[in-house]
């Protein structure tokens, strides 16, 4: 079964900015109750979508004091503890940043293994590629940062 999951947040200052479990040096952060981890949210939502659940909001709630700050690796490592609740296994995860900057090719190894690390994966079945927006919408003015993803799961044989 799969899934999709798609995801945006805002710049904002004084916050670090976290893709992937991963802090990349920058400017600006993402604004969210949070990490505001965009890619690792999106990815969230793929794993869950293809187990046929809620979105992440439905089981870490914006409002949720106890979600504040939240490492979204933590997310994910409850997205792979539901897929095994109900039968399933992880096959792989693929996605794509669409920003302007940072730069993320210098910390893709690093995301793949924080991601896989919480979905237990290999790294290399967690893809994460990068893009622009080519100057246009919210993401072209350096506004913030969007991330999709789809995941593949399927069941576990006994």
């Amino acid at each position: 079964m799969m899934g999709i999951g798609y995801d945006v947040h805002r710049f904002v200052e004084g916050r670090p900015l976290i893709l992937g479990g991963v802090e990349i040096p920058h400017t600006h952060g993402l604004d969210g109750h949070s990490d505001a981890d965009v890619l690792s949210h999106a990815v969230a939502d793929a794993v869950l979508g293809a187990l046929g659940e809620p979105d992440i909001g439905h089981f870490f709630p914006p409002g949720d004091p106890a979600c504040k700050d939240i490492c979204s690796l933590r997310i994910l490592e409850k997205c792979r503890q539901r897929a095994d609740e109900l039968g399933f296994e992880l096959v792989n995860v693929d996605s794509t940043l669409i920003a302007e900057a940072p730069k993320v090719l210098p910390h893709r190894d690093a995301m793949k293994a924080a991601i896989g690390g919480a979905l237990g994966l290999p790294p290399a079945r967690v893809g994460i590629k990068a893009t622009t927006n080519e100057s246009m919408g919210f993401v072209g003015r350096r506004e913030g940062i969007a991330a999709m993803a789809v995941a593949l799961v399927r069941e576990k044989h006994t």
